[in-house]
């Protein structure tokens, strides 16, 4: 692909921590604020490429923004390609190895390059790549939190349905509680309050030994989910791999697979029905393009986790595009959300991901 000719000027880190208006909740931890890097890629040409990255701890945000800034120090005067960008980056950070929060700022400024990149080209993201999807089907992942007391139930029916009513037909649940009883009970009351045509999505956050995963599993079969994400450690392929293969339901890993050897390898092993990665995880932009690539030869649906704003351009690119996951936390910082409708959510028609900050909201929730 021949790129629009730009050079970096500078890149401008900030961080931000916004409240969750439902905290999150799962088997390792429970969140009420999400904080955030943001990136802003300068160029000679006067184009600006943005990108967010999640960074799950408040103690991380400082960190990757430190990260960030020297990184943006090495990059002054490159030319703006993306790959070589990576290079630079990764070979003077080499000895703090490829993953974690190395690899997250890394495809942070991959994300800024290839946004800019295409508001130069005056095009979105998803059609610069070659994308002409409009819209992808998305679920709402934005509540339903592991609850250790789920108390009255029909908090949770109530809670199920409040989920749906902007526009989706399909939710995410997390499971985990130490008495498998309440799990099944949770899915049950779920859905029960659900249209029986709405689909629901389960997630472990890998809390089960292969073991528990398969007696839980098994119980789950006939309580219409979807699938059951994660219900082993993400990088226990071997265990996994029973699983998938013994269970009646579909697996969903990959959110925690760093880069696209992870998936190549994982996939070698069968280790999972349905893949779904992470941006800032498998590479950026770039290395998303790849993992699509792999998982459009092994014929395996791949589905986005986090950062809808900018998986809606990518699944639209996706051979084996399945779903988007919607959550609303960058959307008190950024001036135009997602739109949902009938289930789908619409790509962005402007130049780039479409991501603008909020320049008021940043300031109100900055935390640098």
């Amino acid at each position: 692909m021949k790129h629009p000719q730009l050079t970096v000027r500078g890149v401008r880190a900030r961080t931000v921590s916004v409240p969750m208006r439902r905290p999150l909740g799962t088997s390792a931890t429970m969140m009420t604020a999400a904080p955030f890097l943001l990136v802003d890629l300068y160029t000679e040409e006067g184009i600006t490429g943005r990108a967010h990255t999640f960074c799950y701890l408040d103690i991380a945000a400082p960190m990757m923004r430190r990260v960030l800034e020297a990184a943006g120090e090495l990059i002054v005067g490159v030319p703006l390609d993306p790959e070589r960008i990576r290079r630079v980056c990764q070979d003077h950070f080499a000895l703090l190895g490829a993953h974690g929060v190395v690899a997250m700022v890394v495809s942070a400024l991959d994300v800024a390059c290839w946004d800019a990149l295409s508001r130069a080209a005056k095009l979105p993201l998803a059609r610069y790549l070659g994308g002409a999807t409009e819209t992808v089907p998305s679920y709402n992942s934005n509540g339903l939190s592991l609850r250790r007391s789920d108390g009255d139930l029909g908090q949770i029916t109530e809670e199920a349905n409040e989920l749906l009513e902007p526009g989706f037909n399909a939710l995410k649940i997390r499971l985990g509680r130490e008495n498998p009883r309440e799990d099944l009970t949770a899915v049950r009351a779920v859905r029960s309050a659900i249209p029986p045509e709405a689909l629901l999505m389960s997630d472990y956050n890998q809390a089960l030994s292969v073991e528990e995963a398969l007696e839980r599993g098994r119980g789950l079969e006939e309580e219409g989910l979807y699938w059951i994400e994660e219900p082993v450690a993400h990088d226990d392929f071997a265990g996994s791999s029973e699983v998938t293969q013994a269970l009646g339901i579909p697996i969903q890993a990959g959110e925690n697979f760093w880069g696209p050897n992870v998936l190549a390898t994982a996939i070698a092993m069968t280790a999972m029905d349905y893949v779904m990665v992470d941006l800032m995880r498998i590479g950026g932009v770039s290395g998303w393009l790849r993992a699509a690539a792999l998982a459009e030869k092994a014929r395996i649906p791949m589905s986005s986790h986090l950062y809808p704003e900018v998986s809606t351009h990518l699944l639209g690119v996706t051979p084996t595009a399945h779903w988007l996951e919607y959550v609303d936390w960058a959307e008190a910082f950024i001036t135009a959300p997602i739109l949902i409708s009938h289930g789908n959510a619409k790509v962005p028609e402007g130049p780039g991901t479409g991501v603008f900050w909020d320049e008021d909201a940043v300031a109100h929730y900055a935390t640098d």
